[in-house]
């Protein structure tokens, strides 16, 4: 019966890209990762510790240094998506002026975006130690 309960928790949890999405910490998809809404220019502040089962988002001194290489693919892959875009609606080649402004604008409004998303592509991805485990999905922390 107990096992029973068990896998109708473990199939109620989010799947791991909805997570990602919402910001839900990457070992009980439960806990939320920044304090603020994931799209807010205000708060920007992650928590250290998930709220709900105690993982240390940082796992050494300088981890979310890597975020910088997943928000600078980030930044590369929208200025191009905008420059062209631009490129499309426009149909002007010739000023520089017009291309420069759009870059600026697109970096700026994707800010908070690549911010929060670097870290989260960075500990749902491209950290193995932090996989999911079912058993702390929904429980409260000890």
């Amino acid at each position: 019966m107990e096992n029973n309960a068990t896998n109708k928790a473990e199939s109620a949890a989010p799947g791991e890209f909805k997570s990602a999405v919402e910001g839900k910490c990457p070992r009980c998809r439960t806990g939320n990762m920044f304090e603020g809404p994931l799209l807010s220019f205000k708060s920007k502040k992650m928590y250290t510790h998930c709220p709900h089962c105690g993982l240390k988002f940082e796992k050494e001194p300088g981890y979310f240094y890597v975020a910088m290489y997943v928000s600078y693919v980030f930044v590369v892959a929208e200025l191009v998506t905008a420059c062209v875009a631009t490129y499309i609606l426009t149909r002007n080649m010739e000023s520089p002026w017009l291309y420069l402004t759009v870059a600026i604008t697109a970096a700026v409004v994707m800010a908070p975006f690549n911010y929060r998303y670097s870290r989260v592509v960075l500990m749902y991805w491209l950290t193995p130690q932090f996989r999911y485990r079912p058993d702390l999905y929904g429980k409260p922390k000890k």
